[in-house]
């Protein structure tokens, strides 16, 4: 049984955040006015405001004058004065994992600053200590602590299975880093999963090993973490019916309290689809899933998914299939071309990471994806791993089996070389960049994994616009926290933590940021008729800022506030 304990609620500070909201209107047929704010469109090139936004029926019935908004209506008008807040758009996910955080909303919390407070390997051990203290958890069950980051702990190395032996030896431990790709294990975890110094790696996967004490590390990477994952989550007890959906919905109202209003789950077990499209049969959701099924759970069974591709039931649908081509460049698993600036512990100078799948099992995933007439979103970090996705794109739409319906993502794309760039444009590619990087991890980039050349160029966004690509923006949460104020942040400013500019070139204005994450996002999922400005028809998702991000200082655009969130029309959050 593996014992749980709520990380991400009290790490960032909303759970008194959010409320079970009504609609603005008592009846559906009423009209709901905002005015007196900043209303930003988001419609073409250039910021475009209104005076005032009519809601009816759950979508916008006017944008324009005041005066016109007023003399259309009948008498059931609700007037929302927006005292100088600003409304745009609601945020649309263009990729996160709902489900998995979801899913971790209740192991230790082992994140550093500024989402935690664990800067060192003892604040993790202490931590992992407190977690079993104060949980009274008894020897025998599973401990699980999730987001440390070595990039940002003091000794800058993954902890080892000792160190997680001087916490525990009667509890297995596992801890998982914050990239999401990779862990470790202690002894006893090892022993249970029957993982020893001789046990072969996996298929795309790394068992960490001392090759001078002949000993494990304890560190688990890629496909190895996966495997340890799913060792853990069949020994968990599956929730009762009263509370299965429990977790799901609470991170629902998490990405509503950070202006969400589509929602995605990047990399979709068969459980979590089922449990999503089970939560929208029964009417408990609200706001609008997308999943990306992960291609290794249904590589046999594409079509059972086909009735809900591209097409909502309820309030979910299957966006793409996803395939996951590499790993993490702040973990050092991400597959460059060019070998890692400090290569990880127990690698050599020439360590450049490495592809999850072979060449020609590459290949033929995303040839059997395509011909069931789906498309795909890639998982490319490092370069080479890019470029292995943009040459098999190439390849199948050579073959016919790529179509230019397809609107097919390479998501992260972090390492993209310039040379690179222009092909996105010219093969009909969407990246989906996570400028967040530069803030979070762009010391670590500088310093230790790319080195300054390489780092300056991450999430080249002001090229991607250059080169006439239409992209978007994510936040990975539970990477990040589920915040697309502060990727909008990293995209404008480039700015590390401590100070540095990281790639002045590669800066976009906060208009074109805003674009990625409301119309380009809408676009990247087919619904750009639905959502992403504020025109008459258009579904009323919205989002009401305290303050403008086109007006405010660059540096203070993180620092912005959610004031509410509107779903349909109806108020999903609103800050207390």
């Amino acid at each position: 049984m593996i014992r749980l304990l709520k990380l991400y609620l009290p790490a960032f500070g909303l759970a008194l955040l959010f409320t079970a909201c009504t609609p603005p209107s008592a009846y559906p047929g009423d009209v709901t006015v905002y005015y007196n704010g900043d209303i930003l469109t988001m419609e073409g090139d250039s910021a475009r405001y209104v005076e005032a936004v009519a809601v009816q029926y759950g979508k916008i019935a006017f944008a324009g004058k005041k005066s016109g908004a007023l003399r259309m209506m009948a008498d059931a008008v609700q007037l929302i004065d927006l005292r100088g807040k600003t409304l745009l758009p609601g945020f649309i996910d263009a990729h996160g994992h709902v489900g998995g955080y979801a899913s971790f909303m209740h192991t230790a919390n082992l994140l550093p600053s500024p989402y935690g407070t664990v800067m060192s390997i003892p604040d993790l051990q202490q931590a992992l200590r407190n977690y079993i203290r104060d949980l009274k958890i008894p020897p025998g069950t599973a401990v699980i602590g999730n987001g440390y980051d070595d990039a940002n702990m003091r000794e800058h190395r993954h902890p080892t299975q000792a160190q997680l032996d001087a916490v525990s030896t009667k509890h297995p431990i596992y801890i998982i880093h914050q990239s999401g790709h990779m862990g470790v294990a202690n002894s006893l975890l090892l022993q249970q999963m029957g993982i020893s110094y001789a046990t072969p790696d996996p298929t795309g996967g790394v068992i960490g090993r001392d090759s001078k004490r002949k000993k494990l590390t304890g560190k688990l990477m890629e496909n190895a973490h996966i495997q340890a994952l799913y060792f853990l989550m069949k020994q968990t007890p599956a929730p009762d019916e009263t509370h299965k959906f429990d977790d799901l919905l609470a991170a629902e109202q998490i990405w509503f309290a950070n202006g969400q209003t589509t929602l995605c789950e990047g990399k979709s077990s068969p459980a979590m689809v089922n449990l999503i499209r089970e939560a929208s049969d029964r009417g408990l959701l609200h706001g609008d899933f997308i999943l990306l099924p992960d291609y290794d759970a249904y590589h046999d069974s594409l079509q059972v998914l086909k009735k809900a591709y591209r097409h909502y039931q309820g309030h979910y649908k299957i966006g793409a299939i996803k395939l996951t081509f590499d790993g993490s460049p702040q973990g050092k698993s991400a597959w460059l071309t060019q070998p890692y600036l400090v290569p990880p512990e127990g690698a050599n100078k020439d360590y450049r990471g490495q592809p999850i799948y072979t060449h020609e099992a590459a290949y033929q995933a995303l040839k059997k994806i395509f011909e069931q007439g789906m498309q795909a979103h890639v998982h490319c970090n490092g370069d080479a791993a890019i470029d292995e996705g943009l040459n098999l794109m190439d390849t199948l739409r050579r073959e016919g089996l790529r179509t230019s319906d397809m609107r097919c993502v390479l998501v992260h794309s972090q390492v993209a070389r310039p040379d690179q760039v222009p092909r996105f444009k010219e093969l009909g590619i969407m990246p989906s960049w996570f400028p967040t990087h530069t803030y979070l991890w762009g010391d670590w980039h500088l310093h230790s994994v790319l080195g300054r050349p390489r780092a300056q160029h991450i999430s080249p966004l002001k090229q991607g616009l250059d080169n006439g690509i239409r992209f978007t923006i994510h936040h990975d949460a539970p990477v990040t926290p589920p915040d697309l104020l502060t990727a909008v942040y990293s995209a404008v400013n480039r700015t590390t933590r401590t100070g540095i500019v990281l790639g002045a070139d590669q800066r976009i204005t906060p208009y074109e940021a805003l674009k990625a994450i409301t119309i380009n996002a809408a676009w990247q999922w087919g619904e750009e008729k639905e959502k992403g400005t504020l025109r008459k028809g258009k579904r009323a998702d919205l989002v009401i800022l305290d303050r403008n991000p086109l007006k405010v200082e660059p540096a203070l655009i993180k620092d912005i506030k959610v004031m509410e969130t509107i779903k349909d029309g109806v108020t999903v959050f609103k800050k207390q």
